[in-house]
């Protein structure tokens, strides 16, 4: 029941999201590294723009692996209250925290789009997808930072997750579909032959093609 690779998973993806296919009002942002190759075939399979949508986890000063929120592609921050008042986190803690992530969050986006600017969400129907979900706590603040730009619609499509981790985020968005839902799971690559990580320059160049198609098959004025 394992993927070949990340491209077979997102032809796969594509095939089962072809309701979107050939809108205008339909973008698929994918969660780099990852998630890049699946969102480049769900594109190219709908007919639709591609663009990278970036999280950068806020960590406690003093425990960082302890996430008190998120920021996120378009500069929007997620915070997690029960955590900040638990650890007594103070307004410039936040605020010193925030701006590291935001420097990293940009020099990303730099590095991957070039000049290209992001695509507006805003009522749009965004197509957010990832290689897999393991337990989903990223993805839950991926859905609540992109909530914050005000598609229309939002989806999320994955070609694997554990079945408790697609029943919580079923609730969050408005269409989930995930290919396999595996009770027995322990990680993501457990899923694909090759698993094999994805380079920063694949994720430039597949967003370079992807934009190129996209050009290509936008209607020309005349």
């Amino acid at each position: 029941m394992s993927f070949p690779n990340r491209m077979e998973a997102g032809r796969q993806l594509g095939a089962k999201l072809q309701s979107y296919a050939n809108r205008q009002d339909v973008v698929v942002m994918a969660i780099p590294r990852g998630g890049v190759p699946i969102g480049f075939q769900v594109a190219a399979a709908l007919g639709a723009r591609l663009d990278v949508f970036i999280l950068r986890k806020l960590g406690v000063p003093w425990q960082e692996e302890l996430a008190f929120g998120a920021i996120a592609s378009g500069h929007v921050r997620v915070l997690n209250t029960e955590v900040v008042e638990a650890t007594g986190l103070s307004e410039l803690d936040i605020e010193r925290v925030t701006a590291v992530e935001k420097r990293e969050l940009d020099r990303r986006e730099r590095l991957y789009r070039g000049d290209r600017p992001p695509v507006d969400v805003k009522g749009m129907s965004v197509i957010l997808v990832d290689d897999g979900i393991a337990t989903g706590s990223s993805m839950k603040a991926a859905i609540a930072a992109l909530r914050q730009m005000n598609p229309a619609r939002l989806v999320v499509a994955v070609p694997v997750a554990p079945l408790l981790t697609c029943q919580r985020l079923r609730h969050e968005v408005d269409e989930f579909l995930c290919l396999r839902q595996p009770e027995d799971f322990y990680a993501v690559g457990q899923f694909y032959d090759d698993f094999t990580p994805v380079s920063d320059e694949e994720v430039i160049e597949l967003l370079g093609r992807s934009a190129a198609l996209a050009l290509h098959k936008a209607p020309q004025n005349t």
